[in-house]
């Protein structure tokens, strides 16, 4: 138990280590009134969004870019929101709403959405966002101006994410934890790094680099677009960046611990490419390094309980730098492991339903594994 407690200790010294270091090297955008003299055009996926769609689309058609545009693409929804942003587009015309009723097997719901959007948008920039992002009015003006300055074709902007309840947030920030050490978005814009990035909330890329990558077409069948969209853009060799956004954007990042689980379908089995025994493995590390030293110091004594409780203090650590970053409740840290313990369920829990099923279920659509494997 003894060489696991330095093994555990050691790993987390290290990866505390990095990631202190490498959230600081990420900028925060502050919204500037400064317009670039470029065009931009906003594209948001939404189905079944009624509840969150009207909010959203009223702080983009509150931006003050002269240059401006807004492509909202109603994607099969069964609800009101294509209803609301028809009545929308009909009070201001920088809102385009596309209705999209049937879905090509060789697509995923959104990725379609986007790529529609994409098509229908005429200008030098396209901002792909989430249809329950809320921005502030210079938010596109600021993240146009961050990208021109750094000569960036695509720019990841970190959204505040708000959270509510203690257990949510405390999982949210493991779960950013986990992104940040997995994905090491400081190092987006080194070319001689494979690390990449991508954020759903805020994506902005040059519609140049955009088209010449095959756009969302490239990733029709992936559920982790935004971060797919990163990759293929680094790959062909475009600058890429990222940087904190929490005082121009700002999203729920889900509603409950259960709409968490449940959120978590979508990507939690691509994220590792279909493969079983990758999850298992990814499971298995997140008890043994991120719940069990948390235990360990209840249970254990002597070196082994001051080796675990090193970890577990790391660990918390970790977790309050992160959090204080991406705009979370640090104070949750005191939740770590109950934080681990949901998002090593909630993947296991989503791989567990792909295999038996067959297949992804998201947003009323089941995508069969075969198919999103090939």
């Amino acid at each position: 138990m003894t060489a696991l407690g330095l093994l555990t200790a050691a790993g987390w010294l290290a990866a505390t280590a990095m990631l202190a270091a490498g959230l600081r090297r990420i900028p925060r955008l502050r919204p500037r009134g400064s317009a670039p003299a470029v065009t931009a055009a906003v594209v948001v996926a939404a189905r079944n969004e009624e509840a969150h769609v009207e909010a959203a689309m009223r702080t983009l058609l509150a931006q003050r870019h002269a240059g401006l545009r807004i492509v909202a693409v109603d994607d099969r929804s069964t609800d009101r929101t294509g209803a609301i942003l028809d009545r929308l587009a009909a009070t201001d015309g920088r809102l385009e709403v596309v209705h999209v009723r049937e879905l090509s097997a060789a697509w995923l719901g959104k990725n379609h959405a986007l790529h529609v959007g994409a098509r229908a948008a005429r200008a030098d920039f396209l901002v792909f966002a989430d249809a329950d992002v809320r921005l502030h009015p210079d938010a596109v003006a600021t993240a146009l101006d961050h990208a021109l300055r750094g000569a960036l074709d695509h720019l990841a902007l970190f959204p505040r994410m708000r959270s509510p309840g203690a257990v949510l947030s405390a999982a949210v920030g493991v779960f950013t934890v986990l992104f940040a050490l997995r994905f090491r978005p400081w190092l987006a814009g080194d070319p001689g790094s494979r690390a990449h990035v991508g954020v759903g909330a805020f994506n902005l890329v040059r519609t140049e680099a955009y088209r010449s990558v095959g756009g969302h077409q490239r990733i029709a069948l992936r559920p982790d677009d935004d971060l797919r969209l990163g990759r293929i853009l680094k790959e062909a060799g475009f600058s890429s960046g990222a940087a904190y956004g929490d005082s121009l954007a700002e999203v729920e990042w889900y509603g409950s611990v259960p709409e968490l689980i449940r959120g978590l379908r979508k990507n939690a089995f691509a994220a590792v490419d279909y493969r079983p025994w990758l999850v298992a493995l990814v499971v298995a590390s997140l008890f043994a390094f991120h719940v069990w030293p948390f235990v360990a110091v209840v249970l254990l004594s002597g070196l082994d309980r001051v080796l675990f409780g090193l970890a577990a203090a790391l660990a918390v650590a970790a977790f309050t730098a992160s959090a204080r970053r991406f705009g979370l409740r640090a104070w949750t840290a005191a939740l770590y492991p109950l934080g681990a313990a949901i998002i090593g369920y909630a993947i296991a829990a989503a791989t567990v339903r792909a295999l038996v099923t067959g297949g992804v279920e998201w947003r009323g659509t089941v995508y069969p594994l075969d198919r999103l494997r090939g």
